[in-house]
């Protein structure tokens, strides 16, 4: 009696043990910048990039949408079609903030960073940066973002994470 109810036991929890389906670009993932915690949302495919945050009539307090590119570069963002005044940090490979640039509403100017070293774009809420004390030197939290790219099904070794 006891090797069935052990079998049967066995038989439910590998039913159970599918794996997740990848979370989406709609998804959150809680990342702390520097002491800061802010819920992301991943921009992680080329069609995620260009839609980014189009659209959005608000944005929480703490959200924001992350840009991840697979290696670094100097990047330039531009707000078509954009409805909400946001603040853009540029950050290393290593995580480091480099930059904090000002984005305004429907203004197709590109703010380009000044350094070829950033691999991951974070906008927010203008004055977020400012307002939380987030600055220059701030890190973001690499393994929490790696965990992150793990449940939208990226491998994080593609984004130079471990």
């Amino acid at each position: 009696m006891l090797g069935l109810a052990l079998g049967l036991a066995g038989c439910s929890q590998g039913e159970s043990a599918k794996p997740a389906a990848p979370k989406s670009v709609a998804d959150h993932f809680t990342i702390k910048v520097g002491e800061q915690t802010v819920r992301m949302q991943l921009a992680v495919l080329m069609p995620e990039m260009q839609r980014g945050l189009m659209g959005r009539r608000e944005l929480g307090a703490d959200d924001g949408m992350l840009f991840v590119y697979a290696k670094p570069d100097t990047l330039s963002f531009w707000m078509r079609n954009t409805l909400l005044p946001l603040d853009i940090g540029y950050f290393s490979r290593s995580g480091e903030l480099l930059e904090i640039h000002a984005l305004y509403p429907h203004d197709e100017v590109a703010v380009r960073s000044i350094s070829p070293r950033v691999q991951f774009a974070l906008e927010m809420n203008q004055g977020w940066f400012k307002r939380t004390g987030v600055r220059p030197g701030a890190r973001l939290d690499m393994p929490a973002l790696a965990a992150a790219l793990r449940a939208r099904g990226f491998e994080p070794a593609k984004f130079g994470l471990e």
